[in-house]
């Protein structure tokens, strides 16, 4: 008798007949019964903020059915909450992005939901800004991040722009959970689509507008034509390329080269197995043009354009890279100032960090008077405080939000991180500290010996399959059921579950509300504002571990960091 995955397995190959890549990993798993598992012994699950998965056949992949069947309950929400709803389509570099964006916006289309769509790969932060300039009712973009090329995604942007809400993913999950893959699912043929005007092409005169609200979030850009900064930039293959050197060139900086081998798309990141411009091997390219070209800065944007990662030179003939907690607290330093020298600083102004990002930025924030609201990870959080701030017809207070994972937002004209205005300011900040003698090094050293040194780190722990998904879930049930008295020889103050909603102090048993929404974290503090915070990717089969120390000097904060380290090893890698 056949088992369920079996069962599905013969369904797909009678019925998944419409990508021929499909049909070939079909007929190439027959017999194979461990890969039928790994296929099939799930619907790829639609989280809080849309799909994402290894590209291929079966129902725990990605791939044009399992897009559809999310479009259609995507549709299904939409119709039956707005009349005539539209939606904003963009897509990245990726394996198949443009297939799955037009699989997207057959069945859009389909269902009576008219499709903007762009007519070549974007950044994400331009669905945001379509949806909002163009009074979309959603938006999609067709991207996996910065996650290796076997990976794609379906994210998903509500009529604010803004990734949606937890009650919004659940509504849509819902519908989608009612839809029959094969059955259900209604499509328009494309080029009918087009022809009858229900999927259009975004205009160039909306990209140019989306230009000229970035250019606006710059404070000294009239620095920049004449600091003589010389630039290296890698778009890691990916949607960077033209919206980034764009924006450079637009307020003087016109010496910027790029990476030749990272510079035009490729979905198979042939140069960066791992197109994270967190992670140092993605740059190693960019870093040996580097030696050459002896830059004052490389910027390097991952593929979808969201995130931002920078080396500088380090004084000693090499490039040293800044975490995004670093770049994040720099940002916020420069604005802060140089807004309030200019007179530009609005009233009772607001700033937004994710819970696991540096509290480097409270000093710098009590220092300047701005209000710093901490929210829970994932930049959607940010965006929905920028709209509640828009609900009060406040949105000019909000001057600044970034997370650790080297996502920034100056500016409201989008509710998602971007990586263009992010590049944009970091480079007019390099060339206004130029122009006073100062490096980014020095303004780094500059800014710890104002405010103290913080050293963050991250570390992931990998769990492939349906054995690792178990054992993640049985890992963050043991931290929250037998949580350690003590990490890496410092006593553990007050221990937080984000999940019940509740902080124990651990010497009293004390509690106190987190006043955030529920979320899979917990979190130990210590002492000196040291911290160990753990939660499972939302969108990677992985375990992260953000590690927080502080001390008088650099060397002590990572000997602290190293004891912590090693205990957390112990602890998840058993």
């Amino acid at each position: 008798m056949l088992n369920h995955e079996n069962k599905l397995y013969q369904l797909w190959c009678e019925n998944a007949v419409d990508d021929a890549d499909l049909v070939a990993e079909l007929k190439a798993m027959a017999g194979n019964e461990e890969m039928i598992r790994e296929c099939f012994y799930q619907d790829l699950a639609f989280g809080t903020g849309g799909l994402r998965g290894v590209i291929g056949a079966g129902t725990a992949r990605m791939n044009i059915y399992t897009v559809r069947r999310a479009t259609q309950g995507f549709c299904s929400y939409l119709n039956e909450n707005y009349r005539n709803p539209s939606v904003a389509i963009a897509y990245d570099s990726r394996i198949k992005s443009d297939v799955f964006a037009r699989a997207a916006a057959e069945v859009f289309a389909g269902n009576g939901v008219k499709v903007h769509m762009y007519a070549e790969l974007m950044p994400t932060p331009t669905c945001s800004y379509a949806v909002r300039e163009l009074g979309c009712n959603g938006g999609v973009v067709i991207t996996a991040s910065h996650n290796p090329s076997k990976y794609n995604g379906y994210k998903v942007y509500g009529d604010d722009g803004c990734q949606i809400t937890l009650e919004v993913a659940e509504q849509i999950i819902n519908q989608i959970n009612a839809v029959d893959l094969f059955a259900d699912v209604k499509h328009m043929d494309y080029n009918k689509a087009v022809a009858e005007g229900m999927i259009v092409t975004i205009p160039q005169s909306l990209i140019e507008s989306y230009y000229e609200q970035v250019r606006k979030q710059g404070i000294h850009t009239e620095l920049c034509r004449e600091s003589g900064l010389k630039v290296v930039y890698t778009p890691l293959n990916g949607t960077g390329n033209k919206p980034v050197r764009e924006i450079l060139r637009s307020i003087g900086i016109t010496d910027v080269t790029v990476v030749p081998e990272q510079e035009h798309p490729d979905g198979n990141f042939t140069t960066c197995p791992y197109p994270n411009p967190e992670i140092r091997e993605a740059l190693e390219y960019g870093l040996r043009l580097c030696d050459q070209v002896q830059p004052d800065l490389l910027l390097a944007t991952d593929p979808d354009a969201d995130r931002v990662g920078i080396a500088v030179p380090d004084g000693n003939g090499g490039y040293a890279l800044f975490s995004g907690n670093e770049v994040g607290a720099m940002l916020f330093e420069y604005i802060c100032s140089q807004r309030t020298k200019l007179g530009t600083m609005p009233n009772n102004p607001v700033a937004v960090k994710t819970i696991v990002t540096t509290d480097l930025v409270k000093a710098i924030a009590e220092r300047y008077g701005v209000e710093l609201i901490d929210v829970l990870t994932g930049f959607k959080f940010i965006g929905e405080q920028i709209g509640l701030l828009e609900q009060k017809g406040e949105v000019d207070r909000y001057i600044f939000g970034f997370e650790e994972s080297y996502g920034y937002l100056a500016g409201s004209y989008v509710r998602d991180k971007d990586a263009v205005v992010a590049s944009m300011l970091i480079v007019e900040m390099a060339a206004f500290y130029r122009t006073q003698g100062i490096s980014l090094m020095q303004a780094r050293e500059n800014l710890y010996r104002q405010y103290g040194v913080f050293k963050h780190s991250q570390e992931s722990f990998t769990f492939e399959g349906v054995s690792g998904m178990h054992k993640m879930q049985e890992i963050m049930q043991a931290l929250r059921t037998n949580a350690p008295t003590a990490i890496g020889g410092m006593k553990v103050l007050e221990s937080a579950d984000y999940l019940t909603g509740v902080a124990t102090d651990t010497a009293t048993g004390n509690t106190r509300p987190l006043n955030l929404p529920k979320s899979d974290v917990v979190a130990f503090f210590l002492p000196n504002h040291a911290s160990v915070i753990v939660r499972p990717s939302g969108t990677e089969p992985k375990i992260k571990v953000y590690y927080t120390t502080t001390a008088p000097e650099m060397t002590d904060a990572v000997a602290l960091e190293n004891q912590l380290r090693e205990d957390m090893q112990k602890l998840i890698a058993q």
